[in-house]
């Protein structure tokens, strides 16, 4: 099963047989990115290999950097240029990106980061599965700002979540995650790639009046400022420090109470817009097995499993992990007996449940420290348990 077409703007059509980290390079693709700035890190690695040998087929530019500290920094520098940018990495290169990834929340660089994660800390395991980075993803930064994050369970999601990544962070004007996992990354599957006039995409909010008038943090009616190319004639400043609209630096209580505010409310305000989830089966039941990636798939079978015991099981897949659906678990929390939380960790994301739900059911975790996926029989004893 292969059937390609090149596109018009080099961008492969038809039905492939792709690994996730593969799909992640096609995504990309497809949604207009044009520069790659990346450290090779297992389980990612084949992700940069993609880029390096498709891009130059698109009229795009590859780097390999040094290391992921000058990829992150590659990237901030090429959407000033006027590109979209993507990197790719994994549990330490994640850690070494994160003080620049807090300069683009705060300087509202739209870029796309996929962390294919592995089991941690440190080296941890570098070939394994872990979803160990869940939080880092949202807080990893130091100060205040929200962050998009999306989980794909396959690699098809790997290709369409990309492509949703980037017109989310050309949409609000920030840093959007993939947050892939080992196992979703080097799973094959058949990934249907449409043509190109078939794809949504969010071009670049380019500003276009007076150049002496361009201000790069005046925000526009929608709450997001817009965007120019360095080098086109604009005299405009921007930096890390708390800035006004002109992105000059102002030092006060009045200045960071406007500057960081933005940064959170333009994702905060509209996560009825961003959130995106999957259910099944939810109306009715007893328990909601909340999961994300690779869990959600192997959750699938304990459900199975509960429903065929007699217990009325439902589903909830998260595809926004970030912002999270607080509104939503507070709206079940009271009609079901517990919520059943697996993931790849020591109980991350089950925070946020907890916290959402507000003491009004049960929140069962359903640990595992990373290595391979949970055992499903593991995950239909705790939903026979919760309902006791």
């Amino acid at each position: 099963m292969r059937t390609v077409k090149a596109d018009p703007k080099g961008v492969l059509t038809g039905s492939h047989y792709l690994d996730g980290d593969y799909a992640l390079a096609e995504g990309a693709l497809a949604a207009g990115c044009r520069f790659f700035g990346g450290y090779p890190i297992t389980p990612s690695t084949e992700t940069a290999e993609r880029f390096s040998e498709r891009i130059p087929h698109v009229g795009g530019v590859f780097i390999q950097m040094e290391d992921e500290l000058a990829s992150i920094i590659s990237l901030i520098g090429a959407v000033w240029g006027g590109k979209k940018a993507m990197t790719v990495t994994s549990g330490p290169g994640f850690s070494l990106m994160m003080e620049n990834i807090g300069l683009a929340a705060m300087m509202e660089i739209p870029l796309v980061i996929a962390n294919v994660q592995r089991g941690g800390p440190s080296t941890g395991l570098p070939t394994l599965v872990g979803q160990q980075d869940m939080m880092q993803a949202r807080w990893g930064s130091h100060g205040d700002y929200a962050i998009i994050a999306l989980c794909p369970d396959s690699p098809q999601e790997c290709f369409d979540l990309t492509i949703k990544a980037f017109n989310l962070s050309e949409t609000y004007r920030c840093p959007v995650f993939v947050m892939a996992d080992e196992c979703v990354g080097h799973m094959h599957e058949k990934v249907v790639i449409p043509p190109a006039d078939q794809l949504d995409i969010v071009e670049r909010k380019w500003y276009s009046g007076p150049k002496d008038k361009y201000m790069p943090y005046k925000n526009d009616a929608d709450g997001i400022p817009f965007l120019v190319k360095a080098g086109d004639g604009y005299r405009f400043h921007t930096t890390g420090l708390t800035h006004d609209e002109r992105g000059y630096p102002v030092i006060n209580a009045e200045a960071q109470d406007i500057c960081v505010r933005h940064l959170c409310d333009k994702i905060n305000n509209n996560a009825d817009k961003i959130i995106e989830l999957e259910e099944e089966d939810i109306d009715g039941a007893d328990v909601v097995v909340i999961s994300y990636g690779i869990t959600s798939r192997v959750a699938f079978r304990a459900v199975q499993l509960a429903r065929k015991e007699g217990i009325k099981v439902g589903r909830l897949r998260l595809i926004t992990a970030w912002p999270f659906c607080e509104k939503r678990i507070a709206e079940l929390a009271p009609k079901i007996k517990a919520f059943v939380v697996p993931e790849i960790n020591y109980g991350q994301m089950v925070r946020e449940v907890e916290r959402s739900s507000a003491g009004q059911t049960k929140v069962v975790s359903v640990p595992h420290c990373g290595g391979w996926v949970h055992n499903p029989l593991d995950i239909l004893a705790a939903i026979k348990e919760s309902v006791k």
